[in-house]
């Protein structure tokens, strides 16, 4: 049963083999004792390497005094750790896609037609302008005073980064050591807390920023973003804000003192106090210095600036009031749609838009109502003068809008008193009538066939003739026979169609417009530009404008198409729209053909015959070769004139009219005028002091 030395019988295994079955019994549980083994001498070896602590042979408080060893070690593990943390966080850590809604929104801004800025609009007064554009000096002047090592940092200064991390310890002063990356990605991606998490991911954000990012593009990103006081993002709108003028025309002076208002714009505009004012001029000396010391600027070209250059005071932020707001309004509408600008879009800013309106022409303009406005005394007379209001627009032969008067205050009132389709055109429609029979011919017999007219055809002009259709008189829902009333009651006797025109004579415009039919006159309206919502039902009072009410833009719009050799064009008031330096397409309205040319030149002749010896004499000296055409109702409830000369074609409406209810009122003693007065003699003389003005 045992071997010779006691063992037990068999034969011996050689070493290594291990037992089992031939298929591999045993092997599992052979395997666990060994990594059990191998752990086992792991946690040996840790325990040898690993020195005892608190420290063994030690008696006191110097069993708990580290030996270097352990000193060493733990400051290994410390550096290990946080090296593994901050590569964590770094990979971990994406640059948003999403930027701040205020390093993003942009001010719109207006120009007038000679290229002055007209007026800015939106929520953050920002626009953005390309690096190229900021002088090298500017440019130069920012670094200076921000962060002169900019082009050999990787976007974090270490000793800045020391002090803020120590100052966000302690509670103090977190300013003053970030680099110009850094103030980026906390303006555009951050919040302006001063806690050490924020500043722990500013410095992330800042490192990968400037892996990802060049230089130059985060330059001017920070140049486009950041805070300049007076309501102002970016370098572009402070250079308006404190200069009045375009960034890339300031000089190195200049762009020093708004380097300075980096550090913190309350404090260095110098407009807020006498201390600010002391502040700005130190670091604006201060500043310009450094950019000696920086190679941005020689010392001869520093001794050349000794004055501080003092800025304008504070504006109004271009918000729009007056009759600006009118304009940028309208402008507004017109870009967006010919523009294919979304609403979001737009309002998130950056546009430029480029307007028709002539500066001049606007002041003028504004003026001639003023002072055409300066009898009106709704106080003294509340009956005949309250709710008194003026609309006026001129359109240029390529239907660009040159000027426009909407109202006292748009700020105020954003009822525009030019774009109003609420008040009649009266008799100042009946040049469509002419037109559209001038080229259709008349009807007055059923069946027959078209006879042309003239603009020497006779009709009767006398008051109260009875209006007639191919069947007979015309008569009213109410049983009675349609008759015209001349202004005045007065009789004319047989007219020519002309004189009908030029002397605004009534009875022969109704009645030519049943003859060569309403549908037709509708038809030449629309042609000439007027709109279908603000046209009237067709019955014969359609034919002397009672019942449409076109605004005095579109009035203008329409008449210019006479002038014009018979082709329209639609007014319009955006000449161009760019964003960021690129060009926005922008639909431009082309001219079509309404009227024939021959019928243009007649309507303009009878035209030119109402300011020579028709409606409006009294102003054919305003301007040699004007034409125009007065325009009454028979309520008296509107007093309109449109007059033209080769430059422009100029509606003006005088009407009384409440905004809580929209119902036009007589305009009877309206200034203290007498009774007998139409209401077109004011807008007579307001056109005649406008044309005077700008010829």
């Amino acid at each position: 049963m045992f071997g010779r030395h006691g063992g037990p019988t068999g034969r011996r295994r050689k070493p290594g083999k291990r037992r089992g079955t031939r298929s591999g019994e045993g092997t599992s549980s052979g395997a666990t004792g060994g990594i059990s083994g191998a752990l086992a001498v792991a946690r040996g070896q840790l325990r040898r390497l690993r020195p005892a602590y608190p420290r063994p042979g030690r008696s006191g408080w110097r069993r708990w005094v580290p030996s270097w060893r352990q000193s060493l070690g733990a400051f290994l593990y410390v550096v290990i750790g946080l090296t593994g943390f901050v590569a964590i966080a770094y990979a971990t850590t994406d640059i948003p896609d999403d930027l701040n809604s205020f390093a993003t929104q942009q001010d719109n801004v207006y120009y007038w037609s000679d290229g002055s800025v007209m007026a800015r609009t939106g929520w953050v007064i920002r626009q953005e302008i390309p690096l190229d554009k900021v002088p090298p000096k500017v440019q130069g002047a920012v670094l200076a005073a921000e962060n002169a090592s900019f082009y050999s940092d990787a976007g974090v200064s270490p000793t800045g980064v020391m002090r803020a991390v120590g100052a966000a310890v302690t509670g103090g002063e977190t300013q003053g050591g970030s680099t110009i990356t850094q103030q980026y990605v906390k303006n555009v991606y951050l919040n302006q807390d001063r806690t050490l998490s924020r500043k722990f991911t500013e410095l992330l954000l800042a490192v990968k920023l400037d892996n990802r990012t060049s230089k130059k593009t985060i330059l001017q990103n920070y140049l486009n973003t950041s805070w300049f006081g007076r309501g102002t993002y970016g370098i572009q709108r402070a250079s308006h804000a404190y200069y009045g003028k375009d960034v890339s025309r300031l000089n190195p002076s200049e762009g020093a003192f708004l380097a300075s208002l980096l550090k913190g714009a309350g404090l260095y505009d110098p407009a807020i106090s006498k201390a600010n004012h002391k502040r700005a001029v130190e670091r604006w000396n201060w500043i310009l210095d450094r950019m000696v010391e920086t190679g941005h600027l020689t010392r001869a070209e520093r001794a050349t600036y000794t004055e501080f250059p003092e800025p304008t005071g504070p504006g109004t932020g271009g918000i729009p009031g007056a009759q600006t707001g009118y304009l940028v309004e309208l402008a507004k509408r017109h870009a967006i749609k010919a523009g294919h600008i979304k609403a979001a879009d737009y309002d998130l800013g950056g546009y430029q838009i480029r307007t028709t309106f002539d500066r001049a022409r606007t002041k003028a303009l504004t003026a001639a109502v003023h002072n055409a406005e300066k009898d009106f005394d709704a106080e003294k007379r509340p009956r005949t003068d309250e709710h008194a209001r003026i609309g006026a627009a001129s359109v240029a032969p390529d239907g660009s809008l040159l000027a426009m008067y909407g109202g006292k205050d748009y700020l105020k009132q954003g009822f525009n008193q030019a774009n109003a389709t609420t008040i009649p055109a009266g008799s100042a429609f009946t040049p469509f009538v002419y037109a559209a029979a001038l080229d259709e011919g008349v009807q007055r017999t059923r069946g027959a066939t078209r006879t042309p007219v003239s603009p020497t055809s006779l009709y009767d002009g006398n008051n109260r003739i009875a209006v007639r259709t191919p069947e007979g008189p015309y008569w009213d829902r109410s049983g009675k026979v349609v008759k015209g009333r001349n202004e005045g009651g007065r009789d004319w006797g047989q007219v020519t169609l002309r004189q009908a025109v030029a002397d605004s004579v009534n009875t022969p415009m109704l009645q030519l417009g049943l003859d060569v039919g309403l549908d037709k006159v509708e038809s030449y309206a629309l042609r000439a530009g007027l709109l279908e919502s603000s046209l009237g039902e067709r019955v014969p009072a359609f034919a002397l404008g009672e019942n449409s009410t076109p605004s005095a833009i579109r009035m203008a719009g329409a008449y210019q198409t006479f002038a014009a050799g018979g082709m329209h064009t639609e007014p319009y008031s955006v000449r161009s729209v760019s964003r960021a330096g690129d060009a926005v397409p922008v639909v431009k309205p082309r001219p079509a053909r309404a009227v024939t040319r021959r019928t243009a030149q007649a309507v303009t002749d009878a035209l030119r015959a109402t300011m020579t010896e028709g409606s409006a004499a009294a102003a054919g000296d305003a301007h040699p070769g004007a034409v125009g055409k007065t325009g009454t109702t028979t309520a008296n409830t509107a007093g309109w004139f449109v007059g033209g000369t080769k430059a422009e074609t100029t509606a003006v409406v005088v009407y009384r009219m409440s905004l809580t209810d929209l119902v036009p009122l007589p305009l009877k003693g309206l200034g203290g005028d007498s009774p007998e007065t139409p209401g077109s003699e004011r807008a007579v003389g307001l056109w005649a002091d406008y044309i005077k003005a700008v010829k």
